[in-house]
């Protein structure tokens, strides 16, 4: 492994400290779903390792691919990655957007039956500052940086309003329209219930006229 898979591997070990995890078979794929405003970048760092460290892995060849949908359950990207890696996409369009990961390995799916630990760490908005930028000894470029992740972090912030205050105008549209139907059939019942009270007294009357009764 080259200075470059190092660097890439201790960015993942950092990112994923407190990030979360679940289990995942060997050749085996799970979705998560992210609920994510139209044109924002999602940045997710991954890492596929033993469920048992203490044990020894017996696929070596172990990777990962990553596909992700958007709500309209169209392909936005689809990549085959190593044991660690990075992944990059904006969203299109607001809603549910779908990340799958399935594990992939050189043997064959009758043994291939290990258990497997996903760390992923899913970020919206820009990435947040690198580490080699907050080491370096130039403060007016560390604190460009940081302005300028405060500011997306704030962009970010104001789409995911918009888009909050856009379904709930959705809700409340469908809730208005609801109401509406149901007062109408309100209406429409009782309209079918006095014509029908109507028509049934003036046969009874009819019929004590015609049988002389009154």
């Amino acid at each position: 492994m080259g200075f470059r898979g190092v660097g890439v591997l201790l960015q993942c070990y950092l990112m994923l400290a407190a990030a979360m995890f679940f289990d995942l078979g060997e050749q085996e794929g799970k979705c998560i779903i992210e609920e994510i405003p139209e044109d924002t970048l999602v940045t997710g760092y991954f890492l596929l390792e033993p469920w048992d460290m203490k044990s020894v892995s017996s696929s070596p060849h172990l990777g990962v691919t990553v596909t992700v949908r958007d709500p309209n359950y169209e392909v936005l990207m689809t990549k085959r990655y190593g044991k660690f890696g990075k992944l990059t996409f904006t969203a299109h369009a607001s809603g549910q957007h779908y990340l799958c990961f399935q594990t992939n390995s050189t043997r064959f799916s009758v043994f291939a039956g290990e258990k497997l630990k996903l760390h992923l760490d899913v970020q919206m908005g820009e990435h947040t500052i690198g580490h080699s930028t907050a080491k370096t000894k130039d403060n007016m470029a560390l604190l460009e940086n940081s302005l300028r992740h405060l500011l997306e972090q704030m962009v970010y912030i104001i789409r995911q309003q918009e888009y909050q205050r856009e379904k709930e105008e959705v809700f409340r549209q469908i809730g208005e329209e609801t109401n509406s139907k149901v007062l109408w059939w309100a209406v429409v019942q009782t309209s079918i219930l006095l014509s029908v009270g109507f028509w049934q007294m003036k046969r009874l009357k009819d019929f004590f006229i015609a049988k002389k009764l009154v």
